[in-house]
């Protein structure tokens, strides 16, 4: 493999450190930043789970394992404990930093040694009212084992000592999780001063009363983690319906081997030995020195403290200028295509789409692919209502929608119990295409309305991830998201696709041939170029490609969220390729790409990254977006989130991470965005797509 190629998994870890940069810039809003702290932490977790789990199973492979990937598993471990390490401590620094600047703001997170008799006295209440009857600690001898300890959770771990005879034991205790119980608790205040306890120091305060009968009167609790192998292992035994294995599996990941064991650096050697004894880590294993708090993603959902400047202004969804409340959308669709970008524009859109099409009395038929759904999901209501209206409704549930497999089953019985026609995915691919299409038939004219997206149909997500949405009525593409769907239906009779790109069929071919075509443009001397906005770029051969392109003199723009493999303005190499990645308050998650194609300009939407599952293991649709004013918004789009120099990072081979400095006006891409649709919706500027 190239040298210009960088492992997935190391350039996911400069990802993550570009989150953590923005919980470290002071220009953030303070509990923004906290709030970055919890995505990186929680970014750590899945990638310990999922990336790193992998390379340890293909690390047992040695030789294998390395002309399989290009690269040994054993050094990429290596280099991820070291990097983890390294970030492990600025984090901590930039934690420390953070609650300084809670102080400024007269808040004041204390421990159950700091509390004055008012807070005792809350405390004391709050622990024998709420917490203590949950809370069931489990003994550690040598003859008893250690429960498999859950995946998300935290525990303590308890050192019991009698300070007369010096005698010890030892304890675990699971803390409650944030579901169960609030992770932060406010506390009275005092002189306009506000106050904040974990809620692990609420436990620490009542631990005395919890080990009462025991002859120990030195208490100390240590907080530890295990994060576990979260791959799926699904027997292939055909007697078994896909949901019980499914669910089998589920289980089984629950006790998945530990690939991270974070604990408190206080812990004395001793007590940590003999958990690393009973918990079979070994010298492979990541075990990482902690502060006195971990999982520290509960900092996503901090308590909400008013105050100028420690959030994020508002950011209100815009609506769109071609929907008017109270009128028909699928009237609109019949006359022009529409496209949707949330969260600047309103999921609600779709929603009333839903609805609408649930009472429309020529509706026939609703049928969607559905990946990530809302935890009080409207899309779902919106279908059970069509389902309940006599309308068919078929959903297409992916069942290893990763994380999401329980709540997926959960959803697809809900679904049947309605009436709904549950397809649980198609057997050996992963469907993460995102569809909808509604059939309305009045008289003899049946009529369909197709909606394509980059991201989940999801109210909760589509507030914070940035997702685009295309809404037709063109037959070209009707047709073919119904034989899309055809395809799920009755599995491998494969149709010809001619204007929707779907893996794993022509994905990757008709990609490959678009960069072609801009390298026989340069070499020929007409102009060339390729924009692409994605979330992960690593598949070999696309990299391969846009390397030639930009060696042919193809003007090569990336904008990448997330792994990234490519090593852009490299002498020699890629010259002429360059790339940013943007972290601000929304999630980057939309995908697009627009070649020049000799100045016949050619834009897609897609939900595939340029990854190989992508590309060779899951349904994936791509599609063409064909609308003049349409097109110029999304190359809007990209020229604003090019020209970002607040919240873009340069991508590069040393991983460096630097921002995009010019001598231009401050420009953040995201308010910039915001201001682009309010103007393009404000009655002065007429409609547009």
């Amino acid at each position: 493999m190239s040298k210009a190629y960088i492992p997935k998994e190391i350039s996911w870890l400069s990802f993550n450190a570009r989150v953590l940069q923005e919980a470290a810039n002071i220009e953030v809003p303070l509990l923004e930043r906290f709030s970055f702290l919890g995505i990186y932490s929680n970014n750590l977790d899945e990638y310990f789970r999922v990336r790193v789990a992998t390379l340890r199973r293909l690390s047992l492979f040695s030789n294998k394992a390395k002309s399989l990937l290009g690269y040994s598993p054993k050094a990429a471990l290596k280099s991820i404990q070291e990097t983890v390490l390294n970030q492990n401590e600025i984090f901590e620094k930039t934690y420390s930093d953070l609650l300084g600047e809670l102080k400024k703001h007269r808040i004041h997170f204390v421990n159950e040694e700091q509390l004055d008799g008012a807070q005792t006295e809350f405390v004391g209440n709050y622990f024998r009212k709420e917490v203590r009857s949950r809370l069931m600690p489990l003994i550690i001898s040598k003859e008893n084992r250690l429960p498999n300890l859950t995946d998300d959770a935290i525990y303590f771990a308890i050192q019991l000592r009698n300070s007369a005879t010096d005698k010890k034991r030892y304890a675990l205790l699971e803390i409650p999780l944030r579901s169960i119980l609030p992770r932060f608790v406010m506390l009275p205040g005092r002189k306009g001063a506000r106050y904040v306890i974990f809620l692990d120091d609420v436990i620490r305060w009542g631990l005395k009363e919890i080990f009462s009968i025991l002859p120990y009167d030195e208490i100390t609790a240590y907080t530890i983690k295990v994060t576990r192998d979260a791959e799926l292992e699904i027997a292939d035994d055909i007697s078994e319906s896909y949901i019980d294995k499914l669910s089998r599996s589920l289980q089984q990941r629950k006790k998945g081997s530990p690939v991270r064991f974070v604990h408190d650096r206080e812990m004395p050697a001793e007590f940590l030995k003999i958990l690393a004894k009973k918990l079979n880590l070994g010298s492979e294993d990541v075990i990482m020195p902690g502060n006195r708090y971990h999982n520290f993603k509960d900092f996503m959902s901090f308590i909400e403290i008013e105050g100028e400047g420690l959030n994020y202004p508002k950011l209100a969804p815009v609506r769109h200028p071609a929907i008017n409340y109270g009128k028909s959308i699928l009237s609109v669709i019949r006359k022009r295509d529409i496209m949707f970008y949330f969260p600047y524009h309103p999921f609600d859109h779709f929603i009333d789409l839903l609805r609408e099409a649930s009472i429309d009395p020529f509706v026939t038929s609703i049928h969607i692919t559905l990946y990530r759904l809302a935890r009080n999901s409207s899309v779902i209501n919106a279908l059970m209502n069509a389902a309940r209206n006599g309308k068919n409704v078929t959903t297409v549930v992916e069942l290893q929608a990763r994380f999401d497999e329980e709540a997926n089953i959960h959803w697809g019985n809900k679904l049947l119990d309605e009436g709904v026609k549950v397809i649980y995915g198609v057997p050996g691919l992963k469907v993460h295409s995102k569809l909808c299409l509604i059939t309305r038939v009045k008289g003899e004219v049946t009529q369909r309305y197709a909606a394509i997206g980059t991201g989940n149909f999801n109210e909760e997500t589509a507030r914070v991830y940035t997702d685009h949405l295309l809404l037709t009525s063109d037959k070209k593409i009707t047709n073919e998201v119904l034989k899309a769907f055809n395809f799920f239906s009755a599995n491998y009779r494969k149709d010809n696709f001619y204007h929707l790109l779907v893996s794993p069929f022509g994905l990757r071919n008709k990609l490959v041939s678009l960069i072609e075509n801009e390298i026989r443009n340069a070499r020929a001397g007409r102009e060339a170029r390729i924009r692409i906005k994605i979330n992960n770029l690593t598949d070999e051969e696309i990299i391969s490609k846009l390397y030639k392109a930009g060696e042919a003199g193809v003007e090569v723009k990336l904008i990448v969220r997330g792994m990234f493999s490519m090593a852009p303005g490299a002498k020699g190499v890629s010259d002429n390729i360059r790339a940013i990645g943007i972290v601000d308050r929304f999630l980057e998650h939309s995908r697009f790409m627009i070649f020049c194609n000799g100045g016949d300009e050619l834009v897609y939407i897609t939900s595939a990254d340029f990854m190989p599952r992508n590309l060779d293991r899951r349904i994936e649709v791509t599609c063409p977006v064909w609308d003049p004013a349409i097109k110029k918004e999304i190359n809007d789009v990209f020229t604003i989130q090019w020209n970002d120099n607040v919240k873009a990072r340069i991508l590069d081979a040393e991983l460096s991470n630097r921002m995009v400095n010019n001598d231009e006006p401050p420009l953040r891409s995201q308010t910039e965005i915001h201001r682009y649709y309010t103007d393009i919706s404000s009655p002065a500027s007429g409609s547009q797509g």
